[in-house]
């Protein structure tokens, strides 16, 4: 607290005590005391003054540089009660009082929230584990009932034929539906657990050729269906992570470049490469680049925020804007760095690095 600050806030006690001075000056005058004697009252009075300043200045100082030092440097205002002590003055304590009061309420609200948060989190992984057993028994009941076609056309001869084909077509098609519903329901329940990420999370070493053909051949019957080509360069080295985390994030970036291939030799290319070697911040990138619409330059900014779709996830409505954020997000949470490249009509491509420092992942 600064004493020109305080000077200006505390003019009314001033005034006060100049007054005072004058009329013991102009009283003592009066009854006609002798000029020494009112100067000997009047520095009296002065020498009082300024003590009674000097001292007021300490008590008040020392709690308002306690507030402006937690406005200043604690990370979260809740924390500041813990820094502050109980000033010795009427106003002060009132202040602090008002303050842990503030805070306890706070605090009880951020607790409150956090436990339903908590709650909700836990019911929304409840119903995703729930919710697969019904779309693994759809997709067998599917299979069966192709089979079932498949043998009905062969036992009618060709006369069926032509019915038979069109109804394995509409099955297909249904099957192709609900492994959309599966890709859905992944993506909330990694998205509720990337609320508490620490309870399943561990690193090792993995071959990133290995993870990547795990994740192409999780995704195979997509990259089929939009006729894209993988293509794996310069894979063969190893990458500290967590491999169900990174799966995810790799099947989020396959079902991207799936979403917006090009109509003709569409391809998806991973590829990898060391980067800043021998220095501390070691690293292997690996890029993840197709040939298909690419993002226009004043879309790439935001391509990473949550619900951000682009001009061309509003004309093709293949697009929820949560994959490319949970990517990420779940990147950012195990200390990866993660961005995108693209040129409109040329292509997208996101490259991830891994640091090569194990002890990154200890710190």
């Amino acid at each position: 607290m600064k004493f020109g600050a305080y000077l200006r806030s505390s003019w009314p006690s001033f005034v006060c005590a100049a007054t005072s001075m004058l009329v013991t000056v102009l009283v003592l005058s009066v009854v006609s005391v002798s000029g020494q004697t009112i100067a000997v009252v009047v520095c009296t009075q002065l020498v009082c003054a300024v003590l009674a300043v000097c001292i007021d200045y300490q008590r008040r100082a020392r709690f308002v540089d306690g507030l402006v030092s937690c406005a200043a440097e604690v990370e979260h205002p809740l924390w500041a009660t813990e820094m502050l002590e109980e000033p010795s003055y009427y106003e002060g304590q009132l202040t602090y009082e008002a303050i842990m009061r503030l805070a306890k309420a706070g605090n009880d609200d951020v607790a409150s929230c956090r436990r339903q948060v908590a709650s909700y989190r836990e019911y929304v992984e409840t119903w995703v584990h729930e919710a697969k057993s019904p779309l693994a028994a759809a997709h067998l009941m599917l299979e069966n009932m192709d089979g079932a076609v498949a043998e009905l056309a062969r036992a009618e001869g060709d006369a069926a034929a032509e019915t038979s084909a069109a109804l394995s077509d509409k099955i297909d098609a249904l099957d192709e539906e609900l492994a959309r519903v599966e890709g859905y329901i992944e993506q909330a329940l990694f998205y509720a657990r990337s609320e508490s990420f620490d309870r399943d999370y561990l690193i090792r070493a993995y071959g990133l050729r290995d993870m990547v053909a795990a994740a192409v051949k999780a995704r195979a019957r997509s990259l089929i269906a939009a006729r894209v080509t993988p293509i794996m360069e310069s894979l063969d080295c190893q990458v500290f992570t967590d491999e169900k985390w990174m799966a995810f994030i790799l099947g989020q970036l396959i079902q991207n470049s799936v979403n917006y291939a090009a109509e003709q030799q569409a391809r998806i290319v991973f590829s990898a490469r060391r980067a800043h070697e021998g220095t501390s911040s070691e690293c292997v990138i690996l890029t993840v680049a197709d040939n298909g619409c690419g993002v226009a330059a004043a879309d790439l900014p935001r391509v990473f925020d949550r619900g951000f779709t682009g001009a061309n996830g509003r004309s093709g409505k293949k697009a929820t804007g949560i994959g490319l954020y949970l990517v990420k997000r779940l990147c950012d949470k195990m200390g990866l760095g993660v961005w995108a490249q693209s040129a409109e009509g040329e292509g997208f491509a996101v490259s991830i690095s891994f640091p090569t420092n194990k002890m990154h992942y200890f710190d």
